[in-house]
């Protein structure tokens, strides 16, 4: 013992750090990165605004623009990095790499998309245009004109390699209407003394996928301390969802008056909307209406827009605030709930934005008329994205309640020509596959759990007699793998495993059977929870199809 501590006493002392870990910083970088986000804060919360930013002017961001992003925010290097590299639409590359290629064509694969055609496009625009960038990726929310895709920052609907390598010069959408309209309309007026009563009164539930009653979450946040935030999720990502982006296009202003009773009848000083980077064309008008609320001051508190970067995990809720906060979409624990503990640590209340588009006529006497509007027993009434194999697909108002057979005839215009029924997802990529023999279930929460699906954002994939089953729980389970944030191994490792099993020649059905246990058991958040749901509707409703 002796000899050993002489020897290490012996040993030459490790001289203490003379210059930073890692690469040094570049200046010609530093400069760059800081003309590039000059007018933005240097708080961690606008990092992904920064990054979106670099990756605009550059067309890629480089290994020595994140030591750059480190340095101007003050973080450590590997947060620009592990931030950067945790979402879809941005690409890091090393400082020597070459930039990828200039002109990059994003192709929608999720469900709807794949049955107008998708891989076909993508096969046909890779040929024709040796020099471009063409990758498939999630859904873009144009489910109703598929197959779609972003051809440089531009949205292309009922795409095809024609309309991309050729593109025709596209009409400007014409503008939403304006604060006038809406207020001519009776919008931003006082609502009635008691928007908790009217709300229970109405039944109104969140519709972004949870049905959680709204005035439950009400009452949470309205008896915290504030300041208080109101967060509104337009991250929809759920193949076959396009509701929010219908709300946003055609009236803005109601989706904010909504946002401003919310806001009021809790107390919160400051909103925030996190709108879905592939809703690009939105911004430019949401900050216009903003712009008018806040001119006419009709809201006293701060009203922040912010964009995702592509990452469905984001449209959980508290995924979501983390990556307000500037920080990758990491689902968090629970309890505390974002009610209690929620953005930058304060209470927070979380409204998608079709629960908002409902509040204004809710909260303005119209509680009674709209939970009389239910069909079959239920109450109320939702906006539902129709797609798949029917005449008219797209967002449809119709009763809570009302069936798959009744959307389809009443609203949908019917099965496409040629198409029987045979298939339907009630709630989108997560909601799981009915058999057209069960297409007559009333459509709300809690109609459908018992079967192991759940009608979620009202997201209707209605597939046919030509539509190949496991090849479409094949494709949903491959979104799944892809948008899994990584965070939990029930989620990481069985996306990852389930789509290895569903691409062998014969499934092995104990196996599936056993990993959606340990998968829905074991994840944190609903996306590792509810992954399987399309594999075990097949191997319940359509054993014959399974291979």
């Amino acid at each position: 013992m002796v000899a050993a501590m002489s020897d290490a006493a012996a040993l030459p002392r490790r001289r203490g750090r003379i210059a930073p870990r890692g690469a040094p910083l570049d200046d010609q970088a530093l400069v760059e990165v800081e003309a590039t986000i000059a007018p933005l804060p240097r708080d961690p919360d606008q990092l992904i605004e920064a990054l979106h930013r670099v990756q605009d002017r550059f067309g890629a961001i480089r290994k020595r623009h994140l030591h750059a992003l480190a340095a101007l925010f003050r973080l450590p290097h590997v947060v620009p990095y592990e931030v950067a590299t945790f979402y879809a639409h941005f690409d890091v590359i090393e400082d020597g790499a070459p930039a990828p290629a200039a002109f990059t064509v994003r192709v929608c694969d999720s469900l709807p998309c794949a049955l107008a055609g998708a891989h076909d496009l993508i096969e046909g625009l890779r040929a024709a245009m040796p020099h471009a960038r063409v990758l498939a990726a999630p859904c873009m929310g144009a489910c109703h004109r598929a197959p779609a895709c972003i051809a440089a920052h531009r949205l292309v609907e009922h795409a095809t390699v024609e309309r991309i390598v050729s593109p025709a010069p596209q009409a400007p959408l014409p503008p939403p209407p304006d604060l006038a309209s809406w207020r001519a309309r009776g919008g931003y007026r006082p609502m009635s003394a008691d928007p908790l009563n009217l709300l229970k009164a109405a039944g109104l539930r969140g519709l972004g996928g949870a049905g959680f009653p709204a005035a439950r979450k009400w009452e949470l946040v309205a008896r915290q301390a504030g300041p208080k935030h109101l967060v509104v999720n337009a991250d929809e990502g759920e193949p076959g969802t396009f509701k929010d982006r219908w709300c946003l296009e055609t009236d803005p202003h109601r989706v904010l008056d909504g946002m401003t009773l919310a806001a009021a009848a809790v107390g919160a000083e400051t909103c925030w909307i996190y709108l879905r980077d592939e809703y690009f064309h939105l911004f430019a008008p949401l900050r216009a209406a903003i712009a008018e609320v806040k001119q006419a001051g009709l809201f006293a508190g701060g009203i922040h827009l912010r964009r995702g970067a592509g990452a469905y995990i984001c449209g959980e809720e508290t995924a979501l605030l983390e990556s307000i906060e500037g920080r990758r979409g990491y689902p968090r624990h629970k309890p505390p709930f974002p009610g209690e503990v929620g953005l930058f640590g304060r209470p927070t209340l979380i409204h998608n934005v079709e629960t908002l588009w409902w509040l204004p006529e809710i909260l303005r006497g119209g509680a009674e008329g709209f939970a009389a509007a239910g069909r079959n027993g239920h109450h109320g009434k939702r906006l539902v994205s129709v797609s798949g194999r029917v005449a008219k697909p797209g967002v449809h108002e119709v009763p809570a309640g009302a069936t798959a057979n009744e959307i389809i005839a009443e609203f949908a215009g019917g099965m496409a020509t040629g198409h029987s029924l045979a298939a339907y997802l009630p709630g989108g990529a997560s909601g799981g596959i009915l058999p057209a023999r069960m297409a007559d279930i009333p459509l709300d929460f809690g109609t459908l759990e018992a079967h192991g699906c759940f009608v979620g954002s009202g997201a209707l994939v209605v597939l046919s007699d030509r539509d190949d089953l496991p090849e479409a729980a094949r494709n949903l389970v491959r979104f799944f793998r892809d948008e899994s944030c990584g965070q939990c191994t029930p989620c990481r490792v069985g996306t990852e495993k389930a789509a290895l099993l569903l691409d062998a020649p014969r499934w092995d059905r104990p196996l599936l059977s056993e990993l959606a246990q340990a998968m829905a058991d074991g994840s944190i958040c609903g996306l590792g929870q509810a992954a399987m749901n399309p594999v075990n509707s097949l191997l319940k409703f359509f054993p014959e199809c399974v291979p």
